[in-house]
């Protein structure tokens, strides 16, 4: 497995593990490997769009679907809850840990709360509207808008 590849993988299991954003020392200590060289596959994992860094293009904002800020889009699986980037990543998150869960978002118009359970062959039947303002293909150009 290519270096950038585990990275990649370690940034994954850190936010299955802990429902954080893992750092560039811990993903360099879990790969015995030095921070500088985590760094630069953080700028190549942004450039091939997994990453998406903050300003000092060492944190991660972003790895789609874990939050790694703060958002209304919350899940909580097996104990533990993670931040999701937009509710459509919310459910992307009991699919990604392979494990049942609980969504708790809001509304865009009304505010809302909203919960939704998600079991193994999906989400329960809900009358819910998912919508984008911004087409999928145009998502990356500020992701954090979409």
């Amino acid at each position: 497995m290519d270096f950038d590849t585990q990275v990649k993988m370690s940034v994954y299991r850190h936010f299955a593990d802990t429902g954080e954003a893992p750092s560039t020392v811990d993903v360099a200590g879990r790969l015995g490997c030095t921070s500088a060289q985590v760094s630069d596959a953080f700028t190549r994992l942004r450039l091939q769009r997994v990453l998406l860094l903050e300003e000092d293009g060492a944190t991660i904002r972003m790895a789609p679907p874990f939050s790694g800020v703060p958002t209304p889009h919350r899940v909580e699986s097996a104990g533990r809850w993670y931040f999701a980037n937009c509710a459509w990543d919310a459910l992307g998150i009991p699919a990604a840990l392979h494990r049942t869960a609980v969504v708790y978002s809001e509304c865009g118009q009304t505010g809302e709360p909203l919960r939704l359970e998600v079991g193994s062959a999906g989400p329960e039947a809900s009358n819910w509207l998912f919508h984008c303002l911004v087409p999928a293909a145009q998502w990356w150009v500020d992701l954090v808008f979409t």
